[in-house]
């Protein structure tokens, strides 16, 4: 199974693509950790790109492809993986289809998490945790039982992530919009792309996700 999920920030992908890597025997693969992962470990590719960060560079299309052609060389890859949020833009597709054909792998389908950004942004912005445990908790959908005290651990002190504030929510949502929403019509033309519902029920999004999965013939392991 050869599969890429896209969806703008907080859609889910990541939680998705850790299901679907434990029920189908797949590997996720997240270019940013991939990133992390190469730097940390000395690699040709990653010295390459720690230099180009170093100077304070991006890292270029053809080397983060170049890592993903690695990459999915790997053992863990043998029964397929997940590209979970990559590719972003038209000419990164591009390049993905041109290294995919050369190493004969087939993609079976782009899954979109499709959502409502109003209620995206409040889903997000409205997120805070426990300072000691790290329990998760929601301003409208999940407040402590008794208000300041955390259910798990009894603290008293909570933090929210700087990327959680509904400002920031809204410049990734502008500009997931600007630069990845232009790929969901280039896939389409190539009869690649579904859509699932991801404001539904973590388990529905699932089963949604799985009902695509058998329409195109993939079983789970």
């Amino acid at each position: 199974m050869e599969l890429i999920l896209l969806g703008p920030p907080g859609a889910g992908k990541g939680t998705q693509s850790k299901f679907l890597e434990s029920r189908y025997g797949v590997a996720q693969i997240s270019t940013g950790d991939m990133l992390r992962a190469e730097v940390k470990a000395g690699s040709p590719i990653g010295l390459e790109a720690k230099s180009i960060m170093d100077a304070g560079g991006l890292v270029s299309d053809e080397l983060i492809i170049r890592m993903i052609g690695e990459r999915i060389s790997r053992p863990d890859c043998a029964k397929g993986f997940i590209l979970d949020g990559f590719p972003r833009t038209v000419p990164q597709a591009e390049a993905l289809d041109r290294l995919l054909h050369e190493t004969a792998v087939d993609l079976d389908a782009v899954i979109e998490l499709k959502v409502d950004e109003a209620v995206l942004v409040e889903r997000i912005s409205g997120r805070f945790t426990c300072a000691k445990c790290g329990a998760g908790y929601h301003d409208t959908f999940k407040q402590p039982k008794q208000a300041g005290v955390c259910d798990v651990c009894g603290g008293t002190e909570f933090i929210r992530r700087p990327d959680d504030k509904a400002e920031t929510v809204h410049a990734r949502l502008e500009a997931y919009n600007a630069q990845t929403a232009p790929i969901l019509p280039y896939y389409k033309a190539k009869g690649r792309l579904y859509s699932v519902d991801g404001m539904a029920e973590m388990d529905e999004v699932q089963a949604q996700i799985e009902a695509v999965l058998r329409q195109i013939g993939v079983a789970a392991s």
